[in-house]
């Protein structure tokens, strides 16, 4: 089993090679094009000639972000997190109050058309029950009313009395 550990050491340099030159932007190649050197790691990848090679010569490295800070740790410890938690993020929470008065307003709307017609359809009701809205001779009320002085008013008509409606509901 260890006798395959070379040959499986080499083998990964070889793919790692060939995968970070065939990612690499073609800027921050370094002497020959990015082409010649995929073909030197692939032809020379065996003797481990052309994967050190691009790994030493080959791409143009860049120190740490930020200067300071060489190894992952110090770099964690002075960069800080981009993302925040939902509830500690000042922009999210700013979006939410916002949708929530749209939402708001809408409600506002709909519970005033919804009272807006139901007045209408009370309207309606009182102005059937009462004699069916008038007759044009000018005896109904403006409130709906038949115009009688009792329950039953002129003629035996039978109207509601305003003790017999119920409340409007809010």
């Amino acid at each position: 089993m260890l006798r395959y550990l070379p040959f499986l050491l080499v083998l990964a340099l070889w793919i790692y090679a060939f995968i970070d030159c065939v990612n690499t932007p073609e800027s921050q190649v370094r002497g020959l094009p990015k082409v010649v050197w995929v073909l030197i790691i692939l032809l020379f990848g065996e003797v481990l000639i052309g994967p050190i090679a691009w790994l030493a010569a080959g791409k143009q490295r860049q120190p740490a972000a930020g200067g300071a800070g060489g190894t992952p740790a110090e770099w964690h410890r002075n960069h800080g997190a981009k993302w925040v938690a939902p509830d500690d993020n000042p922009e999210f929470l700013r979006s939410l109050r916002e949708e929530n008065k749209k939402d708001e307003a809408l409600l506002k709307d709909w519970e005033a058309d919804l009272r807006r017609r139901e007045e209408d359809l009370r309207r309606k009701e009182t102005g059937s029950a009462d004699g069916g809205g008038g007759s044009g001779d000018g005896a109904s009320g403006s409130d709906g009313s038949d115009g009688g002085d009792g329950p039953r008013g002129k003629g035996g008509k039978s109207g509601k009395d305003p003790e017999d409606t119920p409340p409007a509901a809010s």
